[in-house]
């Protein structure tokens, strides 16, 4: 991908990941978490993770321009952070704040072939970045600022949010395109006792992309039919149960709050797009690289996942966001940004380590053009129809259904 006149700013969640190496499938949670047992495992990994370092390095992966910016205490986890980094780029680590006397995020990510995995997860500094550690000189010249995991960040979410509407008022007042992903809180944390759609009311007019998952999108939105629905099964249980009127009634709601472009990730069931009718809405991301936004407008459209041989999910969504960025910054159509995004989701799960042997934007795209097949999706569509020749479905709501 060309070089871009202008930076990605990639702010908010960073996470020290340590993932260790789990037995073959069959070997499921209820194998592990037994009282009083010790269970074996493998050599674990230490890896980068949240979505600064998710998201971020993968658009570096990809060829693009990066600023990272998050919060690391001056601790052991928050120098491997820095050393890993460093690995990816020298220059990344040069807004990465270091906070003197406090304590980096580390998550144990329990992760079984074959079954939706599982955080155990700390905060550590993540709680206290604010807005004001944003800088102008972080900001200047840059086209897009993407945010990760406000749930995750307790500054983010105190107080009705207010922090994080004060940090996308500042941004969109210098004239970049934003952009705004979730995480799903633990409902008995303070985070998921926050009220969020008075909270997202608030912040989402200032937001141009909106990127969360179905699950994420459910505990804000509805929280009753989230319970209800991953009953059981966790977050995994309320995509199985979903369908193509759930994500049309979804994203119909957010539009109304004021975003330009939602995005909802649909785990191994693809990235499901809804765009704003509103001409003069998607104007900001023009600016950021969008080309031909008449293309983009109106627009109801399910990208299925590639076929891949999965080692770990950990990063997958931010990844997917990664691509679908990318699409977006190098002029892509919709269409050809989200199967860039199913198809970086899908080479971020090849390996347990989401970014670090992310391929090319050329490499992806030549893997794409190889006749890279595709996953079928066994979301119920009635109405929807199949549209072969860019592979992908194209939802009742679509300007050109």
């Amino acid at each position: 991908m060309a070089d871009r006149r202008a930076h990605v700013v990639v702010a908010g969640n960073i996470v020290l990941d340590i993932i260790p190496r789990l037995g073959p499938r069959g070997r499921g949670m209820k194998a592990l978490f037994v009282p009083g047992r010790a269970a074996l495992v493998g050599p674990a990994t230490m890896a980068l993770g949240g979505a600064v370092v998710n998201t971020g390095l993968a658009l570096h992966r990809l060829g693009l321009p990066v600023r990272l910016l998050g919060k690391i205490g001056d601790d052991l986890f928050g120098r491997a952070v820095l050393e890993r980094l460093r690995e990816y780029g020298p220059a990344l680590v040069d807004t990465v704040i270091v906070a003197q006397g406090a304590h980096s995020s580390y998550t144990v990510v329990i992760n079984p072939p074959g079954e939706d995995r599982f955080f155990l997860h700390y905060p550590g500094a993540n709680d206290a970045f604010g807005a004001d550690e944003v800088s102008d000189e972080a900001l200047a010249g840059a086209g897009l600022f993407h945010f990760g995991y406000p749930p995750a960040m307790r500054r983010m979410y105190a107080d009705g949010g207010r922090e994080l509407e004060a940090l996308y008022r500042r941004v969109k007042a210098r004239g970049l395109a934003t952009s705004l992903d979730m995480a799903l809180p633990d409902p008995e944390s303070d985070a998921g006792r926050v009220a969020w759609l008075p909270l997202l009311a608030r912040v989402l007019p200032c937001v141009d992309l909106f990127l969360p998952s179905l699950a994420e999108t459910l505990f804000a939105l509805d929280r009753g039919r989230f319970e209800r629905m991953e009953r059981g099964g966790g977050p995994a249980e309320a995509i199985v149960q979903a369908d193509g009127a759930l994500l049309g009634e979804l994203a119909e709601r957010l539009l109304e709050l004021g975003v330009a472009v939602v995005g909802l990730k649909l785990g191994d069931q693809g990235l499901y797009v809804r765009t704003t009718k509103a001409a003069g809405r998607l104007s900001p991301l023009e600016s950021a690289g969008l080309q031909e936004p008449g293309g983009w407008r109106g627009r109801e459209l399910l990208a299925p996942c590639f076929q891949v041989d999965v080692a770990g999910t950990t990063g997958a969504g931010d990844c997917t966001i990664a691509g679908f960025l990318a699409g977006l910054l190098g002029g892509c159509s919709l269409e050809a940004a989200m199967t860039a995004a199913v198809a970086v989701g899908a080479c971020s799960v090849e390996r347990a380590d989401a970014t670090r042997h992310m391929p090319t934007w050329a490499a992806v795209q030549a893997r794409v053009r190889s006749g890279w097949a595709r996953r079928p999706v066994a979301l119920p569509l009635p109405g929807w129809r199949w549209q072969a020749e860019k592979a992908i479905w194209v939802g009742p709501h679509d300007a050109d259904f």
